[in-house]
């Protein structure tokens, strides 16, 4: 049979490659034809709504009319320049905006293609940084196991070897030095013992390697695709303090966590010091197409700018995309135009209580909700395939991974609408 003759699903079977798919044996899947607020649709007419907010990414919803006018109407005048030597409006307008949201020592922006190129972006800052202040054998990082920075080549050294999704890659990505995930949760209290809170295994590795090290990487508060871990700020404020006594840089990827989703704007408001570098994406441009950003303080910045070539040695072909840069303006104009920290703690607050019957059922390891992200975590992996197939009949739309049933929903996701997504994942609890 040629291409031709094939259905559209038969067609994407057989030719297109999905994300984590195994091209022989592919799962359930779902031809989406319009999607608007919390819902997809599907070809034969479903409506599911769309707990993942699209891997996160959908806070507004899709095809909110404020972002998707923004594209229209910047379409018709610019959709695309170079920015090596232009700049435009759109750019100029988001920059602006980002400096009035983010932490105020992040001052210098540099806007790139996907989360994963942000975390590359965030590294080759690093390493560039030390090379220009006299450094340059300091070239490699110090990271927490169980996290997750991206697929890209560089960010997958930092994921985590063992138990994270590249573990495949292991000889040929550069070898990183891990230390265990900081082991006090986020709602526990502070151990000031350094041999209970994790830093001194951290003060121990990063002194061990100091004069090797460019920076510490990780996911301040919330670890996300390394299994939905919520640890304690403290140990931020305090690996704050130990990068600077060794001169090593501090990077926040704060790709899954930014933009409201943990209750607060971003992870980084849980401490009391920012980092030197933050990595942005996902909710950037509320969904609506791919854009990410890389910030960073005058020290970094100028020390590149004062070093050898000077150049920051990074530029890719979409960077500062006027499309982009008009939906990102737009969607963080709608976040903060609104009570968006009370919209996520009633999120927050339904969540805790509809998901909290699932702590009774017997494969059921934990339960965590922190801001809008909901989390069954199993004693067991559970099968995306198998959510899937339970979608049509629950109109529900979830994607679990490893031992994580979990929900990030869009803001707008109404209480009736919550409630249909919370009974999802407890009949996904009780039935995988």
């Amino acid at each position: 049979m040629s291409a031709a003759d094939l259905t559209q699903l038969e067609f994407d079977q057989q030719h297109l490659w999905h994300p984590y798919t195994n091209v022989a044996k592919p799962g359930p899947t779902f031809v989406v034809k319009e999607s608007e607020g919390v819902h997809i649709t599907l070809d034969d007419g479903t409506r599911l709504i769309d707990a993942m907010s699209s891997w996160w990414c959908m806070m507004h919803g899709h095809r909110n009319p404020a972002i998707t006018k923004a594209i229209h109407d910047q379409l018709d005048t610019l959709p695309h320049v170079m920015f090596g030597g232009l700049t435009h409006d759109p750019a100029i307008d988001l920059g602006r905006k980002l400096l009035e949201i983010t932490p105020d020592s992040l001052t210098r922006i540099f806007y790139c293609d996907s989360g994963s190129v942000s975390v590359e972006v965030a590294m080759k800052m690093a390493v560039q940084y030390q090379h220009a202040i006299g450094q340059p054998e300091r070239k490699e990082f110090a990271t927490i196991r169980s996290g997750y920075h991206g697929d890209t080549w560089k960010a997958m050294s930092v994921c985590d070897p063992d138990t994270g999704m590249h573990h495949l890659f292991q000889g040929a990505l550069s070898v990183q030095h891990f230390v265990s995930r900081p082991p006090i949760r986020i709602h526990e209290d502070w151990n000031d013992d350094p041999a209970q809170n994790g830093l001194g295994e951290l003060r121990a590795a990063l002194e061990a390697n100091a004069q090797k090290i460019a920076a510490f990487i990780l996911e301040p508060v919330v670890q996300g695709t390394g299994g939905m871990y919520f640890y304690h700020p403290e140990y931020l404020n305090q690996a704050r303090a130990l990068c600077d006594e060794l001169g090593i840089l501090l990077i926040f990827d704060e790709i899954a966590t930014g933009f409201g989703r943990t209750g607060e704007l971003f992870a980084t408001n849980f401490c009391t010091v920012e980092p030197d570098i933050i990595c942005l994406g996902k909710g950037l441009t509320g969904g609506h197409i791919s854009f990410a950003c890389t910030m960073t303080n005058d020290r970094v910045a100028q020390g590149i700018g004062g070093g050898n070539p000077g150049l920051f040695m990074h530029g890719p072909t979409y960077m500062g995309n006027p499309l982009a840069c008009a939906a990102a303006k737009a969607s963080l104009d709608l976040l903060t135009g609104q009570d968006w920290r009370g919209t996520v703690a009633a999120i927050g607050e339904q969540m805790q209580a509809e998901l909290a019957p699932a702590r009774d059922l017997p494969n059921v390891a934990d339960v965590r909700v922190l801001g809008a992200i909901g989390v069954i975590e199993m004693k067991h992996r559970v099968s995306a395939d198998e959510a899937h197939a339970r979608a049509h009949e629950m109109g529900v739309f979830l994607r679990p991974f490893g031992t994580n049933i979990y929900t990030m929903p869009p803001f707008i996701t109404s209480p009736d609408q919550l409630s249909e997504i919370t009974a999802g994942m407890l009949r996904l609890a009780r039935e995988l």
